[in-house]
């Protein structure tokens, strides 16, 4: 694929927490990025508070429109949302790379858990939709709140990339690399994203009880 600052990363999604944090790493690492949200009125405003913020290239658009900019797609939206986005957006996003970051989890009285989805995982459930698209599972295991934090300079975690295509997955790896401390793993094929996603339930769990962000590292690699 083309060198990543020649390419438009694009954030469905883009103005809750976890968007916005990716959105912030990214544009400090000089990257053209494209903030998504139902509206293109609330993307502009979010995407003006981060530009100013970093001095990077962010700009905002309907999800629609940000989807047909990006190179890179990120789908970083509710879960109860997910199957319904991405099949209004099935002509924008044919031929992208697209990145699926969604954790299917439910939350009762014990905490989070990992829902069970009929494709097997929301990667899985995103290609079988975007037939066109070229689709990658990654970021699912980010803390949003380092993401977040203009004073956590180095974001020390591993994000595990998943995929069937080589190309489209080392394009992530590479964009997960731009992050100071972060590292883009290979972590298989799509039919691999469910343990994934579900990890996150228990990173919550951990760090509820020990106040902390936790992430995942992979050693030997």
């Amino acid at each position: 694929m083309d060198d990543l600052k020649d390419l438009t990363i694009a954030i469905l999604g883009g103005t809750g927490p976890q968007g916005r944090g990716l959105a912030r790493r990214f544009a400090v690492a000089g990257l053209t990025v494209v903030l998504g949200s139902r509206t293109a009125e609330r993307a502009e405003a979010a995407a003006a508070e981060l530009a100013e913020a970093t001095g990077g290239a962010v700009s905002g658009a309907s999800n629609a429109d940000a989807s047909a900019q990006g190179d890179i797609v990120l789908v970083v939206v509710p879960w109860d949302g997910h199957a319904e986005l991405l099949e209004s957006l099935k002509g924008e996003l044919a031929g992208k790379v697209v990145v699926d970051c969604v954790n299917p989890l439910g939350f009762d009285k014990q905490g989070p858990y990992a829902l069970l989805v009929p494709e097997g995982s929301a990667t899985q459930q995103a290609a079988a939709i975007l037939t066109e698209s070229r689709v990658v599972g990654a970021f699912h295991n980010v803390s949003a709140v380092l993401l977040e934090d203009p004073s956590v300079e180095s974001i020390e975690t591993d994000v595990l990339v998943l995929g069937d295509d080589r190309e489209a997955t080392d394009a992530v790896q590479a964009l997960a690399d731009t992050v100071p401390g972060m590292r883009g793993v290979y972590g298989g094929r799509i039919r691999n994203a469910h343990q994934v996603e579900a990890l996150t339930a228990n990173l919550i769990s951990i760090n509820r009880r020990y106040k902390a962000h936790a992430g995942v590292r992979v050693t030997d690699v």
